[in-house]
């Protein structure tokens, strides 16, 4: 992936978008369905939750907005529409399935935003970006899963809406590391800043 990067840039791409003066992290789709045991979506992602988790609690501590998604779909509709259909196992985050449910951490506190969605972006047919506009915020420090799925289809919107992404990629994951590191790559070099776990936190004093 080095020399891919060093390629991408000769070539005119990832140059850095850096990061405004009012961040917010947002939290994507971390749930029990990626770390239960006999989860159709279960993930090696343990790490990245708990990187997430750190990432939440120093914007937390810094006064910075914290903002969650989670897909649920009411069962015998029609939403979700094709995604569905395209996969299948959707189907765990019907209303009232606890795959679908929060973790104990992180998980959104009383009165921080939860943003639920039907497809993999968090801005697609949602009051996101609305939200965001009215609290000032101009980057958005992106952490959560998959990596390949939710996470980069919310980049890459984010950036469309005009807002600055920034992906942390130490607290992202996905169910194959190799999956992970191309999108980080293609993120890092079109749609986004990927920045590690450090610099996201030094992003939020």
């Amino acid at each position: 992936m080095k020399d891919l990067a060093e390629d991408a840039r000769s070539a005119g791409y990832g140059q850095r978008l850096g990061p405004g003066q009012r961040p917010a992290v947002l939290v994507v789709d971390i749930c029990a369905a990626y770390l239960t045991d006999g989860s159709p979506l279960r993930a090696p992602v343990e790490d990245a939750v708990t990187a997430a988790a750190a990432v939440v609690h120093r914007a937390r501590a810094g006064g910075h907005p914290v903002l969650f998604t989670r897909v649920s779909y009411r069962p015998g509709t029609a939403e979700g529409g094709l995604f569905r259909r395209k996969v299948p196992t959707l189907a765990v985050f019907e209303e009232g399935n606890p795959l679908a449910d929060f973790l104990d951490d992180p998980a959104p506190l009383p009165g921080e935003c939860v943003v639920v969605k039907q497809y993999p972006s968090a801005f697609h047919g949602t009051a996101l970006a609305a939200n965001l506009t009215a609290a000032g915020i101009d980057t958005l420090l992106v952490t959560g899963l998959t990596t390949s799925g939710c996470v980069r289809a919310t980049a890459t919107d984010a950036l469309q809406h005009g807002f600055r992404p920034m992906v942390v990629a130490d607290a992202c994951g996905d169910r194959d590391p190799r999956l992970h590191d191309a999108n980080l790559y293609d993120l890092d070099a079109k749609y986004a800043d990927v920045l590690s776990l450090d610099a996201a936190l030094r992003l939020l004093p």
